[in-house]
């Protein structure tokens, strides 16, 4: 786990700013700087094309993943690589002449209850290309492992981006036309850096020749497209559908509380950029010890990360909304079950790159259909009944069912699960903490709310991970801090 911890440690540093900086945008600039039609906008058209990218990208980042460890000589690697570039262009070529072709019809059907959609919708196709490309040069890099600078662009390149078109829209230099169209150039700047960071590592010789296994290979990416994008569907869809039924301003308040929310998944995400290629060594190798090693150590360690996280937003949630304007101060509810449903998500480790980087990978065919069509069903279901509610508790009860099931599937196939007694333990430490913290609130001012609270319930929570040892590693991090600030300050 060293190599884990230390590319995870400079990815969740990477993260914490990008979250910042991400908060900063979303819960002050956006709010105050852009119009909210325009901040409901750029919200729709973004989720739109994160729905589109796994199907432009045919699957081929996650085949980078997984068969990049498999290759032995450069010839095969030069292929395999060669072929990651041209390959998901059998798609994007057609798919970008039918759009073109049927662009009125796709614009109206789009544009219903929302007439500013329309002169907007081509941008959807422009993201979801770009973004697409730069998953497949971000896999590139992380096959090196070599996931920090890949990172850094991703969670806060375009969020800087950002930041700078937001305060030239305040200061009036461009106007919210012109940071719409400024904000998908970022997308585009965000992959050609990618791109050459990724050549930079490693430049294949380029030819239109396949490897050797080019037909299992492709075989995979068609399976896979659908687990990429059930997972996308899952984050996204609420956002495409609620201006389908609601004024889009609603997306812009659901946007705000779904962000609250996500923070939860930072320590995933810092981490599965360096556990998914390891795993896929692993089950290459048939190292059916590292394989259960890494599940349960990404297992406990991502819940406790992701448990202290769940703790201190939902304990401050009050305190939080005190600073945005009154008409986003609605989702209690949605960052409640967010936040749940990232935890539970948390839970597994790195269940999803067990399966997607084994022979049982083509499960994730009916898994992926599964999951669509149960969060579509009840988007339009309980957006109709409860509103933005219903587009989280919609989130919640897909997560919390296919979830389970993934777990289930792992202990069938492959004999090993992640809970240990210390995974009890930490579960109601998290929910036990947060209730304390949702029920007793300090009457300060909300800065003084939020220290007074997070040192308290934070002290507490570590005292628990270290006093029971619930994790190796977050115990031996700890050991290592005590022993520098003893060496430090000349204490024993």
């Amino acid at each position: 786990m060293g190599i884990v911890l230390k590319e995870s440690y400079k990815n969740t540093v990477t993260l914490l700013i990008a979250i910042l900086v991400g908060a900063i945008n979303t819960l002050f600039l956006y709010v105050y700087f852009l119009d909210t039609e325009y901040y409901g906008l750029v919200t729709f058209l973004l989720s739109t094309a994160f729905i589109l990218k796994p199907l432009m990208a045919l699957g081929v980042n996650y085949s980078v993943v997984k068969f990049f460890s498999s290759f032995t000589n450069k010839e095969e690697i030069d292929k395999f690589l060669s072929s990651a570039l041209w390959f998901p262009l059998l798609l994007v070529i057609p798919l970008g002449v039918i759009c073109a072709f049927f662009y009125d019809a796709i614009s109206e059907s789009l544009s219903k209850e929302n007439p500013l959609v329309k002169n907007y919708t081509y941008l959807i196709f422009l993201v979801a290309l770009a973004t697409a490309y730069f998953e497949i040069f971000y896999a590139w890099a992380r096959v090196q492992l070599k996931s920090v600078f890949g990172n850094i662009l991703k969670e806060l390149f375009v969020r800087l981006a950002a930041t700078v078109l937001l305060f030239a829209v305040y200061f009036k230099w461009i106007n919210s036309h012109q940071f719409v169209l400024c904000l998908t150039a970022a997308y585009f700047l965000q992959m050609f850096i990618m791109m050459w960071f990724a050549l930079k590592l490693y430049r294949p010789h380029f030819s239109f020749g396949v490897p050797s296994n080019f037909k299992e290979i492709v075989k995979y990416s068609l399976y896979i497209i659908l687990a990429g994008s059930a997972a996308t569907i899952l984050l996204d869809i609420d956002k495409f559908m609620i201006p389908q039924k609601e004024a889009i301003e609603q997306v812009a308040f659901y946007a705000v509380a779904v962000y609250i929310g996500t923070v939860i998944e930072i320590p995933g995400r810092a981490m599965s950029q360096i556990v998914q290629p390891l795993t896929a060594k692993a089950i290459n190798e048939k190292n059916d010890d590292e394989v259960l090693g890494l599940y349960r150590k990404t297992a406990i360690t991502l819940l406790l990360a992701s448990g202290l996280i769940f703790v201190l937003v939902n304990a401050n949630l009050a305190s939080i909304y005190a600073f945005l304007p009154q008409k986003y101060t609605g989702g209690f509810w949605v960052v409640l079950m967010i936040s749940t449903a990232k935890l539970y998500h948390m839970f597994l480790g790195n269940n999803g790159a067990i399966i997607s980087n084994s022979k049982h990978y083509k499960v994730l065919l009916p898994y992926g259909l599964g999951m669509a069509v149960s969060v579509i069903f009840l988007n339009n279901w309980l957006i109709d009944f409860m509103g933005i509610n219903g587009a989280a508790l919609a989130t919640l009860i897909v997560v919390l069912i296919f979830n389970t099931i993934k777990l289930w599937y792992v202990k069938s196939k492959f004999n090993i699960q992640p809970t240990t007694i210390k995974t009890w333990i930490a579960l109601f430490s998290i929910f036990l903490l947060t209730y304390i913290g949702v029920m007793f609130n300090f009457k300060f001012h909300p800065i003084i709310n939020i220290l007074i609270e997070s040192i308290l319930l934070g002290v507490i929570y570590l005292f628990v991970v270290i006093h029971f040892q619930l994790s190796t590693d977050i115990t031996a991090v700890y050991h290592q801090i005590k022993l520098k600030l003893k060496k430090y300050f000349f204490l024993g």
